[in-house]
Order: structure tokens, then C-alpha cells, then sequence
């Protein structure tokens, strides 16, 4: 009876680790797959976080500048440019390149897929730039590489996937 219970204990021990660990990461979408996206939102999320870093740039240079320095205020927008830089990379990568950009041996979409996987890099690259500075030109080149990817992702016709 101890041995079962024993087991018991460390089955309900394994299953909390894992429940714990699942929970401490979130991503953009499920990868079960669920079948529910709307690749649609997912641009417009990457817009309001490239509205948010260009906002945060700004005031990270308006507050260095003043005579007075509010540390707090600076180390807190820092923060804010760099949450809002890693939602851009996540969306690119766990929710279009891991879950929207399929595999195919179709020349056709092999080639799609190689244009929609450079853009994707940019997006990433540009992200992991505004990071690592306040110069307002890699947010330009985000908002250019998230229209780029629009387009070779819905094409000329307006799409909404659902």
C-alpha cells in the first residue's frame, strides 16, 4: 500500500512541476493545433508594439536629457521598449514561423515561404535593433517589414483568417 501511495505522490509531484513550468512562459497562439487564428489581429498586435517602442524611445531620450534624471521613470520605459520588442519577436516566430508558414515541397509555396521567412528575420533583426538603442529608423524598418509581411501574407485582396 506505501509503494502505491508513494507512486501516487510522485505522479501528483510530476504533474505539478510540469503544470508549473507550463504556466510560466505564454506565447502568442496555441501549437495543439487548435485551428483558431486570426492572423489579422496578429498585425495589428505587432503595430501597437512598434507604436509603443517609437512612444518609449521618446521618452527614454526626453527623460536622459533632463537636468534631473528620474531613474525609475527611464529604467521603467526601458523596460516597456524591451517587453513590447520581445511580443514582436514572439509573434513572428511562435505564432507565423512555427505555425502559419507551412511546410511544402510545392516549389510555388517553397518560394512564398522563403520570402514570408525573410521578412520575418527583418522583423526579428529590427526588434532585437530597437533593443539595443532609441534610433527611430529601426522602428521605420519595423513598420516597412510588418507591411511587407501583410502583404505577402494576404496579398492584394484584403483577408481575414479566421
Amino acid at each position: 500500500m506505501k509503494t502505491l501511495q508513494s507512486k501516487i505522490g510522485a505522479g501528483l509531484l510530476i504533474l505539478f512541476m510540469l503544470l508549473l513550468g507550463a504556466s510560466s512562459k505564454s506565447y502568442a497562439h496555441c501549437e495543439i493545433p487548435c485551428g483558431i487564428y486570426a492572423d489579422s489581429l496578429r498585425i495589428i498586435m505587432l503595430s501597437e508594439d512598434i507604436e509603443t517602442i517609437e512612444k518609449s524611445m521618446k521618452k527614454i531620450t526626453e527623460l536622459s536629457s533632463a537636468e534631473k534624471i528620474d531613474y525609475n521613470q527611464l529604467v521603467r520605459w526601458i523596460t516597456n521598449k524591451e517587453d513590447h520588442a520581445n511580443k514582436i519577436q514572439d509573434i513572428a516566430t511562435q505564432y507565423f514561423m512555427f505555425q502559419r508558414v507551412k511546410v511544402s515541397d510545392e516549389p510555388k509555396i517553397m518560394a512564398k515561404n522563403a520570402e514570408l521567412l525573410a521578412v520575418l528575420h527583418e522583423i526579428c533583426v529590427y526588434a532585437m535593433k530597437s533593443k539595443q538603442t532609441t534610433d527611430l529608423t529601426y522602428v521605420e524598418k519595423l513598420k516597412q517589414a510588418v507591411q511587407e509581411l501583410s502583404h505577402l501574407y494576404f496579398g492584394e485582396e484584403e483577408h481575414h483568417h479566421h
